[in-house]
């Protein structure tokens, strides 16, 4: 099961609603927030993310098995927990970033985590 989520976008400038994820050192929106499904990706300038995915969009898709789901794909970030019941991982394809999340079961959303 791949299930379409959000559109991932880099910015520079703060936005309203950011979360920090200190693993990544990112700030991020939560696309359920924003009527296109936008998340906003704001990098600080120590963050250890660097290449495609600090510089391109990316798209999220839920996923039943991360693991599963990431077999034979170019894995660019190998998962990791940015919040409690949250599993995500990011990988190249056809020249794009995309992500998979795998929520605990029943949570479709961030604010299901809160």
């Amino acid at each position: 099961m791949k299930i379409f989520h959000h559109i991932g976008m880099p910015t520079d400038e703060v936005q309203e609603g950011e979360t920090f994820v200190e693993d990544t050192r990112v700030w991020v929106t939560r696309p359920e927030n924003h009527p296109m499904r936008v998340e906003y990706l704001r990098f600080e300038a120590d963050s250890p993310v660097t290449g495609p995915l600090r510089d391109m969009p990316h798209v999220g898709f839920r996923v039943d098995d991360i693991h599963a789901a990431l077999e034979g794909e170019d894995v660019i970030l190998e998962p990791f927990t940015p919040m409690e019941g949250l599993q995500v991982a990011f990988f190249m394809k056809d020249g794009a970033v995309f992500e998979y999340m795998q929520f605990r079961e029943g949570a479709t959303e961030f604010s299901d985590l809160d």
